[in-house]
């Protein structure tokens, strides 16, 4: 071959390669700037670049918004549906890791010129005191051309000719997406905000499991951080033309500095910290949640630079005067020009509450049934079960519900100094017989979690010939709820089954899959298990409210609990031993709480050892 015939088959080869990667990235479009449907995946798109996919979403469904919520990824830590709550509005979250507020003023603009907004409201971090109008990644982190104004044939060419290989990880992505949030796909795209429901399903309470969960809080790096005036003028340059966009346009802005945790405020000098805050308050008021008693607590933040959403709760309470939820009295100050002196003397002076004003220590007994001989490992007598509870209010415990361990955590109501719960599984009918007289005499109360397929078989397993341990009825649940001493809660309605009794080859002895077991067969199975229970609870004995499960075995993964959140159920206990510390505002440290179990060999100095630590 000549060499002109090799240069133009070379060519040739080249030219076709290149128009096959060109229409590889078109179709399967990564980054979600191409606007059309093949393959469409917002939550992806959007975690690769939320800068582009979500302007590119709300092109579609900008009809069902009218307000936002801008800045950092910390943005993400407002609840929408709270916004919504409080100002009757439908939010969408535009958070975008590592904005800058030249970031925040162009989406702004954008908004304002294309949609309704009635509300924005406007993150203010404090590293927006030291990054302004940075591009780490000319792909990730790019602007879209309908905020920016720039050349859209130049930005999208970018995505046309980019390495193939962010094309090829989408799909490579796309056989390993599941229900749970993973690291390729950690948006959710109705709300804009990330998908937090597995990082907000894991149980959290005792601070060293903690630690030992999340170490970069117990040695937190070393680094030191510094503002820069170029920083600092284009941050109040862009607020600026925000505030005045939105009185232009008579849209309601709300401005908020993000909590911020201790050590990360340690890296920057205080009087720097204290310059930027005054001169943004010369700008616009702004509610000021970034350091407080707050900053001091690992469990509320998800990592060195994130607090969970429960802080953000507890902001947007402070922000619209809801005082059904517990606040800190330090967090959250609204400043303007003429009391950001004074606010930030007392900033400075930012302390951690006493670990005993915001948490409680609850140790949970856990019993099943009372019988004479008491000879197995969860049966006990009932002249011991009497005697516990007599040497349990001789000193001084007060047995408390479920809810009265959220209402602390949840609203911070007190507990009395010595509180302790009792709950029974499986809704034995000795539990009405023997339990629920000695608690009454006693001045206690308890839980019981009843299984919804065996309530009232006082001979046979379900509509088997096999012999079951009583259960109470309905009717006697009703008589106990009646009497102020009982609550009836959960155990589910039929995934607790007796695998030698069950003609099934997979009985459900426990709430996790089953082999094989597809993820939306099993969601959708336990979500009706969670309906049918809590009908059959609340229409058959009158308890007001079932939200509270106890894992059938102890045993549970994440889907199950992500799933019962979803289906309301916000308290759940397993079998694990040891006491519980509660946490005002987490409502994550009334999931997955321990329990004692109680049997004939447990005697009372042994009971009384374990529920040693019980603190109010």
């Amino acid at each position: 071959m000549d060499s002109k015939r090799w240069l133009a088959c070379f060519l040739a080869t080249v030219l076709l390669l290149g128009a096959a990667v060109v229409g590889f990235n078109y179709w399967v479009d990564p980054f979600g700037v191409f606007s059309h449907k093949s393959l469409e995946w917002p939550s992806y798109e959007m975690t690769i670049n939320p800068r582009t996919a979500k302007i590119t979403y709300l092109k579609d469904h900008h009809q069902d918004y009218d307000s936002y919520i801008l800045g950092c990824s910390s943005t993400s830590s407002f609840p929408v549906e709270s916004l919504n709550s409080y100002l009757d509005a439908s939010f969408y979250n535009m958070i975008m890791y590592g904005a800058d507020m030249l970031d925040v003023e162009e989406q702004a603009f954008y908004l304002v010129e294309n949609y309704e907004v009635k509300n924005l409201v406007v993150n203010v971090y404090l590293d927006n005191a030291k990054d302004y109008n940075t591009e780490p990644d000319p792909l990730s982190y790019a602007m879209p051309p309908e905020t920016t104004g720039k050349n859209a044939a130049a930005f999208l060419s970018k995505y046309l000719f980019m390495d193939p290989r962010h094309s090829l990880d989408k799909l490579k992505a796309l056989r390993k997406d599941t229900y749970l949030t993973q690291t390729f796909d950690v948006f959710d795209p109705v709300t804009g905000a990330y998908d937090k429901k597995v990082r907000d399903a894991e149980p959290i309470g005792n601070m060293d499991r903690y630690l030992e969960a999340y170490p970069v809080f117990a040695n937190y790096p070393e680094a030191t951080n510094t503002t820069n005036e170029e920083a600092i003028t284009g941050t109040l340059e862009s607020l600026t033309r925000i505030r005045d966009l939105c009185q232009e346009n008579g849209i309601n802005l709300i401005v908020l500095c993000a909590p911020v945790y201790a050590d990360y405020m340690d890296y920057f000098s205080w009087d720097q910290v204290a310059d930027f805050y005054t001169r943004l308050a010369q700008v616009t008021p702004y509610w000021d949640f970034s350091y407080s008693s707050v900053s001091f607590e690992p469990r509320y933040f998800y990592d060195e630079t994130h607090f969970r959403n429960c802080v953000g709760e507890m902001a947007l309470a402070r922000i619209f005067g809801d005082d059904s939820l517990y606040i800190p009295d330090d967090f959250g100050v609204y400043v303007t020009s003429d009391n950001v002196q004074e606010h930030l003397a007392d900033m400075a002076q930012a302390a951690p509450l006493a670990t005993q004003s915001y948490t409680a220590e609850v140790p949970v007994l856990m019993y099943h049934h009372i019988d004479q001989e008491g000879n197995d490992s969860t049966a006990m007598t009932p002249a011991l079960f009497e005697a516990q509870i007599a040497a349990l209010a001789q000193a001084g415990y007060t047995a408390v519900f479920p809810d009265d361990l959220a209402a602390y955590v949840n609203q911070g109501k007190a507990l009395p100094d010595k509180p302790i719960v009792i709950t029974f599984d499986d809704g034995y009918l000795s539990n009405y017989e023997y339990a629920w007289p000695i608690l009454e005499k006693y001045g206690m109360v308890a839980t019981i979690f009843m299984v919804g397929s065996t309530t009232g078989n006082t001979e046979h397993y379900k509509d088997t010939a096999y012999p079951i341990t009583p259960h109470f009825s309905y009717e006697q649940g009703a008589e106990m709820v009646a009497s102020g001493v009982i609550s009836l809660q959960s155990h589910t309605y039929d995934m607790h089954q007796w695998g030698p009794y069950e003609s099934t080859d997979q009985p459900r002895e426990t709430i996790l899959p089953l082999d094989g077991e597809s993820e939306a067969d099993y969601r959708a199975a336990l979500s009706a298990d969670c309906q049918k229970i809590r009908q059959a609870i609340q229409n058959g004995t009158g308890e007001e409210n079932v939200h509270v499960i106890a894992y059938p075995s102890g045993r549970y993964n994440s889907l199950a609990q992500v799933t019962l959140l979803e289906n309301g159920f916000d308290i759940s206990f397993t079998t694990e031993e040891g006491t519980n510390t509660l946490i005002k505002g987490q409502p994550q440290s009334l999931l997955g709480l321990h329990r004692y179990n109680m049997n004939q060999s447990v005697s009372v100095e042994q009971l009384m050892e374990w529920v040693s630590p019980a603190r109010g």
